[in-house]
């Protein structure tokens, strides 16, 4: 026996050293995807601006200072003044406490709604199939920012509208990804097995199927999270946002194009919802290089 076992720990080696664990796994891919550590350390950065916004900041941002309105960037004004006198610097990191929160609520609903809508789709089939997939693409017929706009009016222009807003019009395209993944993993054989063993729908959808979605789901969300900043401000740019004086970075640009030769006014709020949404990208773009299995290198 003894020697029937040596020889199979000969032909067999064990598993733990053949299989690096799953920190070393990460930094590897890490190492091999550096502008997803940009991306990273960005978002970072922008998190504890937020989080560190009423220490940081060397002014109210709703403070009005006329006197001193329209200042270039200076050592008293870091990125200068708008129209009123309010410092920029300030009103940059007070948006980020708008932005941020409201792109991560957008996203984190959206998928949650759209994946449960696409799951029960493509597993029961039929009718309910049928009807859940109209009405994904009742709402996928308009122009994203179009029906957000429309729903805003209709609600009212606030925070928390356009938030709804953005929810509303966002959930379908998580629907029919994960509509189309549970399809074509439903009539696996691992599944087949689950229901020749008597599992229940429930334990099915729950258990086998929704587990293979997270990944993609994942993917799409990280990269999501950059088009509910961008669909964000642009209500907001539209004056469909927070209330107008709110230092949010869409409504900050709006301002400062009716100042265009005032370049600050439009150009450091701008170049906010640019770096998130690039740095949200790269996240994404690195997620979908380690989570897929054709391009990824074992």
């Amino acid at each position: 026996m003894s020697d029937i076992a040596s020889s199979q720990q000969e032909l067999h080696p064990t598993t733990q050293l053949q299989s690096p664990n799953l920190s070393e796994t990460i930094l590897r891919n890490l190492r091999r995807n550096p502008v997803v550590v940009i991306g990273i350390v960005v978002v970072l950065i922008w998190i504890v601006l937020a989080f560190l916004a009423p220490v940081i900041a060397p002014k109210n941002p709703l403070e009005q200072d006329v006197s001193n309105r329209l200042q270039p960037p200076s050592e008293t004004a870091l990125m200068g003044t708008d129209e009123l006198g309010r410092d920029i610097f300030s009103r940059v990191l007070y948006g980020a406490r708008i932005t941020i929160p409201a792109a991560l609520v957008v996203v984190f609903f959206v998928s949650i709604i759209g994946t449960l809508t696409g799951a029960l789709a493509g597993y029961l089939g039929g009718n309910w199939d049928e009807f859940l997939m109209r009405l994904t693409d009742l709402f996928m017929a308009f122009p994203t920012i179009i029906l957000a706009m429309a729903i805003t009016a209709a609600l009212g222009a606030d925070l928390r509208n356009a938030v709804l807003a953005l929810i509303i019009v966002r959930w379908p395209s998580y629907s029919r990804l994960t509509r189309g993944l549970v399809l074509e993993a439903k009539n696996q054989e691992y599944v087949k097995a689950s229901r020749s063993l008597g599992a229940s729908h429930t334990y099915i959808l729950s258990r086998t199927l929704l587990p293979n979605t997270i990944a993609p789901a994942l993917v799409y969300a990280s990269l999501d999270v950059g088009t509910a900043i961008l669909l964000f401000a642009g209500l907001s740019f539209l004056g469909l946002g927070p209330e107008p004086a709110s230092p949010e970075w869409g409504r900050m640009v709006s301002i400062g194009i009716d100042f265009f030769d005032q370049w600050w006014m439009w150009l450091f709020p701008g170049a906010a919802i640019a770096s998130l949404v690039l740095a949200f990208n790269f996240i994404g773009d690195g997620l979908r290089d380690m989570l897929d299995p054709h391009t990824r290198k074992l």
